[in-house]
Formats: C-alpha cells, structure tokens, sequence
C-alpha cells in the first residue's frame, strides 16, 4: 500500500482526476436506470464521493445545483446521525427531510458507506426526483408540509445489502406513480452501489487504504484557489433587490453580498415573510444556488467541492421565504430558490460589471400534471408527470443569451415525444417566441411558445408555479428587459395567474410563453449583421428590430 507521504502532487492529481470520472459515472448509471422522464431525459439528479468525516471531494458533472449542493450539507448531517462503527457494507441511507436533504420532499437522498479492509473509507451519495408522493401533488397549493406528501425521517433503505421491504410498501401506497417511484428509488440504489464499486476499485489500484491524504489535497487544493479568485473582486458591501411576482401578493427579495479576502457572505435582510402556499424556500435550497451563482464568476474553472464552496456562506432571518422554517409549505420552492442567481449577480455586477450576464428568465416553467380525480374514479387514465420547460438566459457581456435554456437549474427541458409517450396529451407546437429576448448590443435568449390539449378529451390538472409574468428579466449595461412569460387558454379573455392549481377541460388549448432573457449593452451597438441574421432566422421580427435603433 502506498502511505501518504510517498503520494507525489503529480500522483494526487492525477487520482482527483480518477474521481471526477467514476462520480460521473455514478451519475450516468443514475440517469440509465431511472423510470421518471425528469430524472432520465431531464437530468434532475446529483451524485457525489465524500470522505470518511463528509466532506465532499468530487460532484458528477451531470445535476442540478439545488440538489448537489444541498447534497454536500445533507451527507454532512447523515453521517453525524448514524455513527460509524454501526455502519456495516450494504448499508444504504435516505431521507427526504426538505431541510436535511434537497428543500421540498419530492427529491430523495441516498448515502452508502464505502468500505476499505472493513472500515469506512468513504461515501457516495446521490439525489434524484420522485415524480409523486402524494399529499395535493406536486403544487404551492398546500397549507404546511404535512399536505404535501410523504415526508420520511433520515433511516436505512438498505441493511447490508437487504431492502427495508416495509419503506417500500409505505411509498407505493402513497403515490399516484407508485412504479415510476420504485423504479426510480431502484436507481438511486444502483447509483451509489455503482460509485461504492468503482471507488474501491481505483483505491485498490492507487494501492492507497483511506482517502485522507488525496482529500486533503482535493480540499486545500480547491479553497485556495477559490480565496485566489475571490481576492480578485474588490472588497465591499453590494446591495440588490428583486421584485417577484409571488403568490398571494407580490414579493421582494433582498441580498447584501460582503465582499472581503476571506470569502463572500450573502445576507437575505429584508427579504419578504414567508408565503401561506408552498413557495417558500428552505435555506438550504436557497444557499445551493446562491453559491452556485457566484461560482460561475468566482473561480468557475474549480471543480466543485467541500473546498471550493467553503468561502461562500449564506445567511437570512428565519421565517423570510427564502430561509422558510418548518412545517410551512415548500413543494415548490424552486420558484424562488432559483432566483437567487439573479438576485445574488445583481450584486456582484456592482462590482465585476464586465463579467455578469443580464437577468434571465431563470424560474423553470416546471409544470406538474395529473389526471383530474373524477378520471380515476370512473376508471380512466390515471398519471403524473412533470414536464420542464425553459425560457431565455440573459445576454452575456461578450455573447447573446441562450435560447429556452435552463440557467441556473442545467435541467434539460422535456422532449414532445417523451411527454406524450407517458401522459395523455398532445403538444401541438413547441417553437422560440420571436422577439421575447431583450434587445442589446448582445441580445438576451428567446422564451418560447408550448401549446397542448388532452389527447383523450379527459380533464386534467396542472400544479402552476411560475416567475417572470408581471416582472421580466431586466438588462443591464442599457440593454432591455426580456418578454415576461405568459398563460392562457386560446380564445379566453384574461391570461391565468402562475400560480395555483389549474384544471384543464378536455376541450381546452393551453398555451404557455416562457420568458425571454434581459439583453446586455446599448441595442444601438449590436453588430448589424448580428441583427441581420436574427431577422432572416426570424428570432426578431422588423417591428422588434426598431428597438435596435441605429443597429437597422
């Protein structure tokens, strides 16, 4: 066995570089095995290798901020909860706690001792999402925690190598996709014993007994590097505030980013109360894309781990909606969690103007959909599914945004074909909204247009939680503020409110426009032939190019 001093940086190295690809293996066997068209076609997954204390070393590539690194603070809590020397191989443990694991009960979180000469020599640990779990559905429309499904306590899934058969029993029984769910759960297992595997594997072959040494390296290695970058961002206090649609009334959300050598800490003072519907964010959640967000101009190019996100902190009074304690509702918290982003780079702009994009559309139009009750009942087509949709990215200080992409979320937006194949519904059009990106020297991405009925003329329901209708991505640097989304149904008079539960009859056309990003610059100073070629694509049209002014 090689001891740690005999471990070269070069060797070190070249093992974290052996990490990165078994977790993303992990990742990949996650995504294969799933049932769930989220999980497998949308990517809505984490996985990670942490060491013997929890710390995490190594993220799959493939995942979602909000469940990766809120999947670094969850291990961190599992392992203090179950002690070491109970652990024995085969051991698998979960929860889906929205304050331990990833913010709302419908993601499940696993973690599995890996074992080396019969200690713990580590864990790999994943997230993914279960389409169902009861309560009301996947919707904002509960009143605490309790109506929004099955909430399950940190426990064994697994002990040594043997399914806790009564767990299972309990979540099929509440589930409106029991299959899907244990077909996912199947998978979340295969995933951590895939990463066990291969992580034993590569000590074996790196002949080392523990992960202490190539850790330490990985961690010190990434905060180093991370103090580097931040050093380069002047010190000092930034300020920004962000005006959400909400549900019952319209919201505010407030961030200080503090700015010194030893790292950045995000204050949520001022930020609005908590909403009496489930769009309150844990913390939790909230802190996952607020660091992921100032990781993408701090320091991108560091991998992501215990190291590298130690210089970032994030902190809020309790009882505001983005630090939401328990039991309030919070089945959607991604509405708001994933608007920190914006809220957090409007900040950081003040200070790194030439490097933060304009606002995006940055709330993916997650839309949840199950069969009205009364279709079951008389023996109908029961589902439920959960198609993605994104809308535009803002524009970038050297780049237009991107099209009906999801930043911060990286989730894949759902395939017509996918969501057809497992729900009764057609999606009839499915194209980029002309002229719903805001016009800049560097224009925003587009939104785009989704347009559905049922397919069996059977009713349906669909769980709404949306951002952007009222407030739209804002530019910055003079660009213009992106199109906000919209909701309606072909021929009716007034757009439907984003939040709530909609019921859909079987002679209704639904039509959603997601939102356009912010462009970035003076429109006057956008490359003519740039804007020439978004007319003859048909991305703006002759009336949208009169934004551009001296441009046309």
């Amino acid at each position: 066995m090689t001891s740690p001093a005999n471990l070269s940086p070069a060797r070190l190295q070249v093992m974290w570089n052996r990490l990165l690809a078994v977790v993303e293996e992990q990742g990949q066997t996650l995504i294969r095995a799933a049932f769930s068209p989220i999980v497998r076609e949308c990517g809505d997954i984490s996985a990670g290798i942490f060491d013997a204390d929890g710390r995490m070393l190594a993220q799959a590539v493939t995942g979602t901020p909000g469940h990766i690194n809120t999947m670094a603070e969850a291990v961190l809590h599992l392992r203090g909860r179950f002690p070491l020397q109970d652990m024995k191989p085969g051991d698998i443990y979960m929860t889906n706690d929205p304050w331990l694991a990833s913010g709302h009960l419908n993601d499940f979180l696993l973690m599995m001792p890996a074992f080396k000469d019969g200690r713990v020599a580590g864990f790999t640990a994943c997230t993914s999402h279960l389409v169902d779990l009861g309560g009301q559905g996947m919707g904002p429309e509960g009143s605490d925690i309790y109506d929004e499904g099955l909430l399950i306590p940190p426990c064994k899934l697994v002990e040594e190598g043997v399914l806790n058969a009564l767990l299972m029993d309990i979540i099929r029984a509440n589930s409106r996709e029991p299959t899907a769910n244990e077909g996912d759960i199947y998978a979340l297992i295969a995933c951590c014993e895939a990463g066990v595997a291969r992580l034993a594997g590569m000590m074996e072959e790196f002949g080392i007994e523990d992960l202490e040494a190539l850790g330490s390296y990985i961690i010190e290695t990434s905060r180093r590097g991370t103090l580097e970058a931040i050093a380069e961002v002047p010190e000092g206090v930034y300020r920004n505030v962000l005006k959400m649609d909400g549900y019952e009334t319209e919201l505010e959300l407030h961030a200080a980013l503090t700015v010194t050598r030893d790292g950045m800490h995000v204050d949520f003072t001022g930020t609005s109360g908590c909403s009496k519907k489930g769009i309150n964010v844990p913390l939790n959640y909230a802190t996952a894309y607020t660091v992921f967000a100032l990781r993408c101009i701090v320091g991108p190019d560091i991998p992501n781990n215990a190291g590298s996100l130690a210089p970032f902190t994030v902190d809020g009074p309790k009882g505001c909606i983005l630090n939401a304690q328990h039991p309030v509702p919070v089945a959607m918290r991604h509405t708001l969690g994933q608007m920190t982003p914006d809220l957090v780079l409007g900040c950081l702009h003040q200070a790194l103007p030439d490097h933060v994009p304009a606002e995006g559309a940055s709330c993916m139009f997650d839309l949840p959909m199950r069969h009205a009750p009364e279709v079951a009942a008389n023996g109908g087509r029961a589902f439920a599914i959960e198609p993605v949709h994104n809308g535009g990215t803002g524009a970038r200080p050297h780049a237009d945004g991107l099209s009906a992409t999801a930043y911060p979320s990286g989730v894949f937006g759902s395939q017509v074909e996918i969501t057809e194949s497992v729900a009764p519904v057609i999606m009839w059009r499915r194209e980029l909204r002309p002229d719903s990106g805001g016009a800049g020297k560097y224009r925003g991405g587009l939104g785009q247009r989704i347009e559905m009925t049922s397919s069996n003329k059977a009713p349906f329901i669909v769980f709404l939680s949306v951002e952007r209708l009222k407030f739209p991505a804002l530019g910055r640097m003079g660009g213009g503020a992106g199109a906000p989304g919209r909701i309606r149904f072909r021929g009716a008079g007034s757009d439907i409110p984003g939040k709530g539960e909609l019921r859909v009859e079987g002679e209704d056309y639904l039509i959603f426009d997601t939102p356009g990003g912010g462009g970035f610059g003076d429109p006057a100073e956008r490359d003519p032939a740039a804007l020439a070629l978004d007319l003859k694509r048909g991305l703006v049209t002759a009336e949208g190019a009169k934004a551009y002014g001296g441009a046309s």
